[in-house]
Parts: C-alpha cells; structure tokens; sequence
C-alpha cells in the first residue's frame, strides 16, 4: 500500500470532518499542511494567527459548523490563544491547529520548543499533542466530536513537525472515515409537564434563549412554541436572530422592565453569566421561578437555584414542550402582562426617537445605527466591535436571522471587526455583511 506522511492525514482527517473551509497562517513545520489544505478546501490565508482563530470563530457562529484555524509553531501559536480563547468564553466549536518542536527534540531547548499543549488546556475542551503520526485521523476525529459535543467550545491539536514528517504504510493508519453525529438528548418527560404547569400558572411570564438554540438547529421548534404560548421572547446578544424580531411578542425596549418584573421565567440554550445578571436581583425578581433548560448539567442551577433544571438538547426539549402545551394556551389570548410590555417598549422607542433622528455634530451613535438599519438587507450579518456601540445597535437595529449577529461576546475583546468580518463572509459569502467598530 502507499506511504502517506502525516501533512496527508491532517489533510485527509479534516476533509473527513466535512471541512470545506480553514483559516491559516503558515510556516514551519506546517507549510506542506498548508499545501494539502489549499489543493482540497477553500483556505483562507490571513496575517496575523490571531485574525486566523477569530475568523475561524465568526465562521462557526455564522454557518453553525466547526471553524477550523492553524499557525506555525512557537509565537505562530501563541498568537492563536486570544482567539481561541474568545471562543472558549463564547462556546463556539473553534478547531485550532498548531505546528509543534519536534517529538525527538522534546527536552533538549529545541526550536521553539514550548508546552503549547498546556498553554490550550484551560482555554479550551480537549487539548491533545499527536506523538504517533497514525493517530493524527483519531485525535483530529476526537477533537471535532469533543468540539461539538455537549456545550460547544474550541479544541487544540499540536502537530510536532517529525510527526508530520513521518511516512507510514496507509494500512497503519485507522481512519474515522466519516464525521460523528451529535446526539439528541431528551428531557425528562416528568419534568416537562411540571415546565408546562410553572408557565400556565405564571402570570408573568417571559422565555429567554441563548446560542444552544442555534446549535441544536431549534429556531423552528422556539417559533411555534412562542406562538403556542404567546409568552413574550428575549435572547442573549449572541442568540438575536433565532426568532425574526418583529414578531409580536418581542420587545427590544422593554427587556429591563420584563426581567426584572417577570415572575417565571424558561431559559433556554443560555448560561446564567454577567451577560444575564448571572440570574440574580436586582437584575431579576427575587421570587421569579426559573426553569432552565441547558445541554450542559453544570449549567443547571449555577450561580443561583433554579425551581426546575432539565438537561437536554434545546430542538429536542422544545418539541417536547410543545406536545404537552397543546392547545391550552390559545385560550388565554392576550395577556395584560403582554400590554404592560408592549406600553413600555413604546415609551422607550419614543425616548430614543430623537437620537435616532439627530442632525447633531458630532453624529450621535443612535444617528449612526438608524443610518445602518435604514440601509441595511433583512438578513445582513451584523458584526459589532466595541462596548458602547454594541449598546447603541442592540437597542436599534433589529435582527431576523439565526446566527447573523456576531460580536466580541463574554471576553469583550476589542480588534474582533476585521477578523470576524471576513469569517463571517466566508461563511455566507452571498449575504451582506456590516461592521459596526466603536
């Protein structure tokens, strides 16, 4: 059989893993990777390895697959943990690629030789070094199944360049053949009906949602139960998007009042982190009963008791949501917590109005995103750089489509337009994309 090197199988592994696309900055020892990568998939050459990572990232949050990323090693590497990093707070499936000092070397100073492998561990799910060139195909096939396993997050693989270098029968080599499956986990069906009776006996009620509804692919399954229940609907900035934000349950203006006056609230797909109060008055109610369902059981109840946790995939709990919902709440129509809603979010539209049409100089940022969403296609990709301008185009520019809303996320790293831009094109090369840097 014929000799294959391990810059073939690295080429190979991920053309096995569905990869079409990859964002790179070579150099030694990774250039024959490079190579590999540019005769099969679109590969996307930046200039600096950190553009690489979060170009890798935006693309992953855009078109809902692994982003994939590789440097050369030493500072090449190095300069990929910023955005890998980012992806790590943000829980986005970024799969990094890193050229590595040579096995034989190990322990004798040799050419940038670094634990890079310790260096990923606590900024990412599964960090591996390949010491054994046929085990590239399974520990490349491990890393995109512990990428998006579970809650996403990124990976790192280190390739030692004696690695790639080595040349080995084909019929060593034991390949994966084919991509993983993510499973579906289903919510305890005990625990759904008792979900179903917290939201019809609450008075208040709100449901908020997070990115896990965009990896499981839920946004059908989230429309109809809205619709079903009639329970106004909030999402994380990262999350906007998953339901069109003009339907008629959703109040952009009014997201203070309701978290903070809600008396029941369902999460789903999101984190109890800063970006939500970490579920904790005065951001919310003291007495608001909350039913969390994560994929994840460590998020279930951290930083605050929740009245019910259901562990499962967002699609799956949600179908099962509907099924027990029925038709119960069609009879209760509209809700005067709905007005109430409804009230407040006009006042507030009525409040920034004269921001939005402000001929002052020097512009107001209002001015600037009113300009922007005048312009802007109805399924545009909009890409925010910046702490203050992410406050501004939140409150005005309305999104519409799943994962078409990208920004810096739980690290508020500034510098991200750029890079996470162009991923973002990349991925959706036939949409309009609009960066917003503060």
């Amino acid at each position: 059989m014929a000799k294959v090197s391990g810059n073939d199988l690295v080429a190979k592994a991920l053309q096995d893993e569905g990869v079409d696309t990859v964002f790179y900055l070579t150099g030694g020892p990774m250039v024959d990777v490079a190579s590999r990568c540019i005769e099969r998939f679109h590969s996307v050459d930046v200039r600096h390895e950190q553009a690489a990572a979060m170009a890798a990232h935006a693309y992953s949050r855009v078109i809902g697959k692994p982003g994939v990323c590789f440097a050369a090693s030493g500072p090449g590497v190095t300069n990929l943990i910023t955005g890998v990093g980012n992806a790590f707070l943000d829980a986005v499936p970024v799969v990094a690629l890193g050229g590595a000092s040579a096995v034989s070397q190990t322990g004798m100073g040799a050419f940038q030789e670094m634990d890079q492998v310790g260096m990923f561990k606590p900024i990412t799910k599964y960090a591996e070094r390949v010491i054994d060139v046929r085990r590239i195909p399974e520990i490349i096939n491990k890393a995109f199944r512990v990428a998006t396993s579970g809650q996403p997050g990124p990976v790192y693989v280190d390739l030692p360049g004696d690695v790639l270098y080595n040349r080995v029968d084909e019929s060593e080599v034991m390949f994966p053949g084919k991509a993983h499956s993510v499973p579906r986990v289903a919510g305890d069906p005990a625990l759904i009906r008792q979900a179903v009776a917290i939201l019809k006996q609450a008075q208040r009620p709100i449901i908020l949602t997070g990115t896990g509804v965009f990896w499981s692919g839920a946004m059908d399954e989230l429309k109809q139960f809205v619709d079903l229940t009639h329970i106004p609907f909030y999402t994380t900035p990262q999350g906007r998007g998953v339901i069109p934000e003009d339907r008629s349950v959703i109040f952009l203006g009014a997201r203070n009042q309701a978290w903070k006056e809600a008396d029941a609230v369902l999460i789903v797909g999101t984190r109890l982190n800063f970006i939500v109060g970490f579920g904790l008055p005065p951001r919310w109610a003291p007495g608001v009963k909350i039913v969390q369902v994560d994929i994840s059981d460590e998020e279930i109840g951290r930083n605050r008791p929740v009245d019910l946790g259901i562990v499962g995939d967002a699609k799956t709990v949600l179908r099962q949501l509907i099924d027990e919902a029925g038709d119960s709440f069609h009879k209760r129509g509209e809700s005067k917590w709905v007005e109430t809603l409804r009230g407040y979010d006009r006042r507030s539209q009525e409040k920034s109005q004269a921001l939005l049409d402000s001929d002052a100089t020097p512009i107001h940022p209002l001015r600037l995103c009113k300009e922007v969403r005048d312009f802007m296609d109805r399924d545009a990709i909009i890409v925010v750089d910046g702490h203050e301008i992410l406050n501004f185009a939140r409150q005005s520019i309305p999104l519409f489509a799943p994962g078409h809303s990208v920004n810096a996320g739980p690290n508020g790293c500034m510098g991200v337009a750029v890079p996470f831009g162009l991923g973002a094109k990349v991925a959706k090369p036939d949409k309009q994309v609009i960066v917003l840097s503060g």
